[in-house]
């Protein structure tokens, strides 16, 4: 590999990284389960293929966006301060450039392969993301994961609305799983980072009301997140291989932020925000298998 070569990969490796691949999978996963769970049969290739695609443009353009935005945060926590922008190895411009090139991408292939409802909300998605939470909620409440979480508690909406046109309750549903467990799964984070948050000057919960306090609010949102996470099994959305698979892992994850609660460490924080994505993944996975397993 040339010399020259070699800095284009770089350059493109960089480029990449401004999208937060590993986030942004996570959203593309839940979008997707949301397509497959979306009608009795298989979705078609087409829209399971360019769905996918569209979302995952628009939310990688919304987390370069993100670090646009937060690149002085993002330089004081030891989390993130390996990121393109606070490194230098991508200008201000070339992310500006970068995300309106992918998000626009993303936005014309949802508008002209799958339907206009799906851009739309796809768009108002990246606008409650880039915009709404990041310039606005995270810098000056608290309560920024809380209110903040309805947008990273879409893709399953865009997914469903990628195969039927609309916004159904069962869809409405796996968008309260998301929202439910996204307050504990920051906080969970934010607990064990509380002094680079508060070198940042970014009013996590911790910094904002102390540890204690968030460490209650961890075992309560869990609380209620194994409570919403029953839901699709209570109206009949799904069987019993969900029911038992939301009640085990809902205890688990109750049982982790129980000991957050009563016996905290950073360690304790850290396995519960680990255990929270595999959670979240796993739950999924047992809504899909019902839907296609148990007839």
């Amino acid at each position: 590999m040339s010399s020259y070569t070699a800095s284009l990969y770089t350059r493109f490796e960089d480029y990449v990284k401004l999208t937060k691949p590993r986030v942004v999978m996570l959203i593309v996963f839940t979008a997707f389960i949301g397509m497959l769970l979306a009608q009795p049969s298989l979705a078609p290739a087409e829209v399971l293929i360019y769905g996918s695609i569209g979302i995952w443009l628009v939310a990688g353009a919304a987390a370069a966006v993100n670090c646009l935005i937060e690149q002085k945060i993002d330089a004081v926590m030891a989390r993130t301060r390996g990121r393109p922008l606070p490194t230098g190895a991508v200008s201000v411009t070339e992310t500006v450039l970068v995300s309106v090139f992918v998000g626009g991408l993303g936005l014309f292939l949802l508008h002209v392969f799958i339907n206009p409802l799906t851009m739309w909300l796809t768009l108002g998605t990246f606008v409650g993301y880039a915009v709404i939470y990041t310039m606005v909620l995270k810098p000056l409440t608290p309560q920024n994961i809380v209110i903040g979480g309805a947008s990273g508690a879409m893709p399953p909406i865009l997914g469903w609305a990628a195969v039927t046109g609309e916004v159904t309750h069962e869809s409405l549903l796996l968008f309260l799983i998301i929202f439910a467990w996204t307050p504990p799964h920051f906080w969970a984070l934010a607990l064990y980072r509380r002094d680079e948050y508060a070198r940042a000057e970014v009013p996590m919960l911790p910094v904002t009301h102390g540890v204690a306090f968030t460490r209650l609010h961890v075992f309560l949102y869990t609380l209620i997140l194994l409570a919403v996470s029953l839901l699709p099994f209570v109206v009949g959305m799904s069987d019993w291989l969900y029911g038992i698979s939301a009640l085990v892992l809902g205890l688990l994850f109750l049982f982790y932020s129980y000991r957050i609660w009563q016996s905290y460490t950073d360690a304790i924080a850290r396995t519960t925000f680990r255990y929270s994505i595999l959670y979240l993944s796993l739950i999924f996975l047992a809504l899909l298998l019902d839907h296609y397993l148990i007839l």
